[in-house]
């Protein structure tokens, strides 16, 4: 949109509801004040409306990732990048969604039960997936770079405190398949991510981002459970292999 300054603000995250962070980020009421321009909630709120541009003109400018080719990389890159891209993402959005899920709760749960039921399993979920990371940041992952290090340089790896690296993988993938559980019941229960007629654009955007959360988990497991854990047990068994010759 060339300007956004006068773009109605509630017509902005009814189009893409990534702006919301940036009202939010500036206490701009996004829902009940959206029939707003840009323009008219900074001056009212005496807010510098080109940082306000510029960040918007940063989220709409937001592109998924597409065509990428995974398998091709090397098992501690792919480690780097699912920290830095999907443990990021993950950690960045569960206070956000926490507290647009706090809200709904409190101004829709008596009409929309299901609202509460929502909350308190993505509450479950951030606190799974908090201690998932950082197993994965603090155990897994650097075993994963030490293999790949050794390899480089021709030196055998030293075996983990863990055994073997099936170990960790196995619970990894379990607690996988929990979270895809809980988020499958996340999704029955708000019927696909159907915002009802009497939802509001908070509610618009709170459903929004619990699907885009469900699709980067997918995709985080996927980059997981298909790509890296096989290329780490395949590097396992190849120093096993190299230590079990004559």
């Amino acid at each position: 949109m060339n300007n956004l300054e006068q773009a109605i603000i509630g017509q902005l995250v009814a189009d893409n509801y990534r702006t919301a962070a940036v009202f939010s980020k500036y206490h701009i009421d996004f829902c009940c004040n959206g029939n707003r321009t840009v323009q008219e909630a900074c001056t009212q709120k005496k807010i510098d409306i080109a940082a306000v541009t510029s960040d918007l003109q940063a989220v709409l400018g937001i592109q998924p990732e597409t065509g990428t080719d995974y398998n091709s990389w090397q098992p501690d890159v792919l480690a780097i990048h699912i920290v830095d891209r999907h443990h990021a993402y993950v950690s960045n959005q569960i206070p956000v969604l926490q507290a647009y899920l706090h809200k709904l709760s409190r101004v829709h749960g008596d009409a929309h039960p299901e609202l509460v039921q929502i909350a308190q399993l993505f509450n479950e979920s951030a606190a799974e997936l908090t201690m998932h990371m950082k197993k994965e940041e603090l155990v897994l992952f650097p075993y994963i770079r030490q293999m790949v290090v050794a390899q480089q340089n021709g030196n055998p790896a030293h075996p983990p405190h863990f055994g073997t690296v099936s170990n960790p993988i196995s619970m990894m993938m379990h607690e996988h398949d929990q979270e895809g559980e809980r988020f499958r019941q996340i999704q029955g229960l708000s019927n696909d991510y159907t915002v009802p007629p009497d939802g509001c654009n908070t509610y618009r955007v709170t459903y929004a981002l619990l699907k885009e959360f469900q699709e980067d988990l997918h995709l985080h497991i996927h980059l997981e459970n298909n790509i890296l854990f096989p290329k780490a047990a395949d590097l396992e068994n190849a120093f096993a292999h190299q230590t079990s010759r004559p």
